[in-house]
């Protein structure tokens, strides 16, 4: 059984490296001034010359390389010309193609000095997912990942988006397990050696709604609150699990620094 996923956990790995390097790369140019568009052109950049292939690209149709999705936008924000201000959140979600194979993670931004509530929006945020994570082995439950994020989550007083969630993802994009991020303990499948997928919770200061905006692809809070979202790609192993985009520079939320 274990020999029988060392092969899909190994290119795993490849990809999930240049997703997690992408990010690394780009975090010295978050600041003031630059578009989102630069950021998407960078990012596309380093994944082709490090031999790769941009995921999101002519996916269903979008034109874009990564999705950058700022303040009350929750996910799927469209690269622009829109340049980045003191006191945004930006949130950079990457996903990576390497022999087929993908790697799919985010994380949030501080652009300059961000506002108390969006700093705690953000530590909540990236909290609740490693709480998730850490629960990881086999035997363990979907509904449980949810409980851990949302307990936690409404403990400090945020929402948890529920239009949303994780995917299983390998050598196909999006495909099963659903990957809730709110939930009851001990329901749902049962995880077991050799599943990957992604952990990506989406968080709101204010209300958990959402709605799409006229392109199709933008999701923003009703309420025009804060979001915040950090993800990272997984596989479940004989023991635990494995985090496969883990940063090489040791980011885990800002200040990256």
């Amino acid at each position: 059984m274990k020999n029988s996923y060392l092969e899909k956990f190994e290119k795993m790995r490849i990809a999930g490296k240049l997703a997690s390097k992408t990010l690394d790369m780009i975090t010295e140019y978050v600041k003031p001034g630059i578009s989102t568009d630069k950021i998407d052109q960078m990012c596309h950049e380093f994944i082709r010359d490090n031999g790769g292939y941009s995921a999101p690209l002519y996916y269903r149709g979008y034109t874009k390389s990564l999705c950058t999705s700022l303040n009350h936008v929750v996910c799927h924000g469209i690269p622009s010309d829109r340049t980045l201000d003191e006191g945004d959140a930006l949130n950079i979600d990457v996903t990576t193609i390497v022999n087929d194979y993908h790697g799919d993670t985010s994380r949030m931004f501080s652009v300059g000095e961000v506002s108390i509530k969006a700093k705690n929006l953000i530590d909540a945020t990236y909290e609740s997912m490693m709480k998730a994570i850490k629960i990881l082995k086999p035997g363990t439950k979907l509904g449980d990942i949810g409980y851990e994020i949302q307990s936690y989550i409404e403990e400090k007083g945020f929402s948890v988006v529920r239009d949303f969630c994780g995917h299983g993802i390998s050598n196909i994009f999006h495909e099963q397990p659903n990957v809730l991020h709110y939930g009851k303990k001990n329901t749902g499948i049962e995880l077991t050696p050799g599943m990957t997928f992604t952990i990506e919770p989406m968080i709101n200061s204010g209300k958990y709604d959402t709605k799409i905006l006229n392109d199709g692809w933008t999701a923003v809070t009703k309420d025009k609150s804060l979001s915040a979202q950090f993800e990272h790609t997984v596989g479940i192993t004989e023991n635990g699990y494995e985090i496969f985009t883990e940063s090489d520079k040791g980011y885990r939320k800002p200040p990256y620094n």
